[in-house]
């Protein structure tokens, strides 16, 4: 390769290489050259900065930026902010500079993109300014944008995307081959072509691969796979990733009640959903609300305050019970330093326990048809771990504090509450979803309230009984 050959290259992949760190990450340095040009009012900079992004670094460059400066850089890079770069973009901060934007704006943006991603824009809008921006869409946009929005929220009918491939039965692969060709308006991404019948049901697919190596002549009902996955319309975006994960799928045809085809589901909004519902999961467990550092601060404050007041509350309940035995403690000052860690370890030993079943609930690995056996599991895993755990404390205690009975109690009360906590860790949320609420939200706070009750009066309680106070 020349001299000449390589600067080229260079040229072309030196801004990202520079831009980036080994993560893929915006280097700190960039940002803040970005940020500095934006302060000091030279739009021309800060666009030269940012123009060899790729979209989805220019969504973390708006993500990365204090909420104050977002608005000036859009602005200043007005015809690089396209359909793709608010497709990649965080939910708040893309709701903040949708708002600095005017409808006819905001509808230019919608035209570029694919239904599902221009639903995603719009979705969160206010009433009027949805109906703003829709009418500022072409008449088949508008159309297409507005049935989504009367689906369900997080259902599939939400997710899909209208631009695909529908061929007839009859048709052979010829013809196929020059309907892809002939017609400019056709999706440019799609993986498969969908067959469907006078009625536009779906009733098989082609794989691209197997269009470009099937002669002409061959018939698409000859190649076609007969068998496929159909997503009901109304099925929720969770329950489509499972389907997707269990069947291997790369793209899924959507159908409504009647069984008619009317959008489809490709791998890459999968990826997404299921990175979403993950860390739902996983904060709700927390009660952390949506968990995002650019949330308003009092959504979080709203969302986090009730589960810490729901957290107070069984922190009573617990409180109380060590009242009971005030006597007891009153007598043995030990049993005060010591009951904290029965508490403690049972509380951890229910939170692996509950985040473990949570997770088999929502992939579906925990149903009813082996509740029971799950159940069973937990009790022997919680058995060996309790086990384990009662003779390391009641060893210690014995030679810290130089009483073979205190030693006996703690042990006992250890294994008794890790248990009970094995058990509170299966069934709470186990009952939780057999009632149809969401065991992620919940459970922490029933589990926490069962072992950190149990754990005192278990130790106290044998501590009393036993005769060890006197």
């Amino acid at each position: 390769m020349s001299e000449t050959e390589l600067g080229s290259v260079g040229e072309a992949l030196g801004p990202d290489s520079n831009q980036l760190d080994a993560d893929d990450r915006l280097k700190p340095e960039f940002v803040r050259k970005v940020l500095d040009a934006v302060y000091d009012g030279v739009p021309e900079s800060a666009r030269a900065l940012v123009e060899p992004l790729h979209p989805a670094d220019i969504a973390d460059l708006f993500e990365l930026l204090p909420a104050e400066a977002r608005t000036q850089l859009a602005k200043s890079i007005t015809d690089l902010l396209d359909g793709d770069v608010f497709a990649e973009m965080n939910d708040y901060v893309r709701e903040d500079l949708i708002d600095s934007l005017s409808a006819s704006e905001v509808a230019d943006i919608a035209s570029e993109l694919d239904t599902d991603d221009a639903v995603a824009i719009i979705e969160d809008m206010d009433a009027a300014d949805q109906r703003e921006v829709l009418r500022a869409l072409d008449p088949d946009d508008r159309a297409a944008i507005e049935e989504a929005l009367s689906y369900p929220e997080e259902s599939a009918g939400r997710l899909m995307q209208r631009e695909l491939i529908a061929v007839p039965e009859h048709w052979t692969v010829g013809d196929v081959l020059d309907y892809l060709r002939g017609n400019d308006e056709l999706t440019t991404d799609f993986w498969e072509v969908f067959v469907v019948d006078p009625a536009h049901k779906p009733i098989g697919s082609c794989h691209l691969s197997w269009i470009m190596r099937t002669p002409r002549s061959v018939s698409v009902g000859d190649v076609m796979q007969r068998e496929q996955t159909l997503i009901p319309v109304d099925m929720d975006q969770e329950e489509v990733a499972l389907r997707f994960q269990k069947y291997a799928l790369i793209s899924a045809a959507v159908v409504d009640t009647a069984g008619r085809l009317v959008g489809m589901i490709t791998v890459d909004d999968i990826v997404h959903i299921i990175s979403q519902e993950a860390g739902e999961d996983i904060l709700r467990l927390s009660g952390a609300g949506d968990g995002d550092i650019n949330e308003p601060v009092i959504d979080s404050y709203k969302a986090r305050v009730r589960w810490l007041i729901s957290n107070l509350f069984t922190a009573l309940l617990a409180s109380s019970i060590i009242a009971l035995f005030e006597g007891t403690i009153a007598k043995m000052v030990a049993l005060a330093t010591l009951m904290p860690i029965v508490a403690g370890v049972g509380g951890n030993a229910g939170t692996q326990t509950m985040a473990v079943t949570v997770r088999a609930l929502a992939t579906n690995q925990l149903t009813q048809s082996n509740t029971l056996r799950s159940i069973v599991r937990e009790l022997r895993v919680a058995v060996l771990n309790g086990a384990t755990i009662a003779v390391v404390i009641g060893v210690g205690v014995t030679i810290v504090f130089q009483n073979p009975h205190l030693g006996a109690v703690i042990a006992a009360a250890m294994l008794t509450n890790i248990v009970i906590a094995g058990l509170a860790g299966v069934m709470v949320p186990v009952t939780l979803e057999r009632m149809g609420a969401d065991p992620a939200v919940a459970s922490s706070i029933f589990v926490t309230m069962t072992t950190d009750s149990m754990g005192f009066f278990a130790f106290l309680g044998l501590a009393t009984v036993t005769g060890l106070v006197g």
